[in-house]
C-alpha cells in the first residue's frame, strides 16, 4: 500500500488539539486497510518527524434517519478507521501550514 492511501486526512477538533499539546498524540483518518506499521511509516515520511507510538481505532457505522414529507427516509454513516500517532519529545506536526 503505497503512504499517500495509508492517510486520508488529519483530524482537526477540539478533543485532537488538546492532545496534540499535552501529549503530542496527533489524529489522522486512515484506510480501514492500513496497519500500525504502515501508518508509522507514511506519518514519518509525510511529515519527517519520529512516531514514538500508533494507536487505531475502528468508529463503527451508524444508522441514519430523518423525517421528511415523503416520509421516513433511512441511510447509514459507513465505518471508519483513526489513528493516533504519538510523535517523539521535542518534535511536532504544522497541522495547519497548508491550509
Amino acid at each position: 500500500m503505497k503512504f499517500s492511501d495509508v492517510l486520508i486526512k488529519p483530524i482537526l477538533s477540539e478533543k485532537a488539539n488538546a492532545q496534540q499539546e499535552k501529549l503530542r498524540r496527533y489524529a489522522f483518518r486512515v484506510s480501514k486497510k492500513a496497519n500500525k506499521l504502515e501508518i508509522k511509516k507514511a506519518v514519518e515520511s509525510f511529515y519527517g518527524v519520529t512516531v514514538v507510538d500508533v494507536n487505531t481505532v475502528v468508529a463503527p457505522a451508524k444508522s441514519k434517519t430523518r423525517f421528511t414529507k415523503a416520509g421516513f427516509i433511512a441511510g447509514q454513516k459507513s465505518s471508519y478507521k483513526k489513528a493516533f500517532v504519538t510523535v517523539a519529545k521535542g518534535e511536532s506536526i504544522d497541522m495547519y501550514s497548508n491550509i
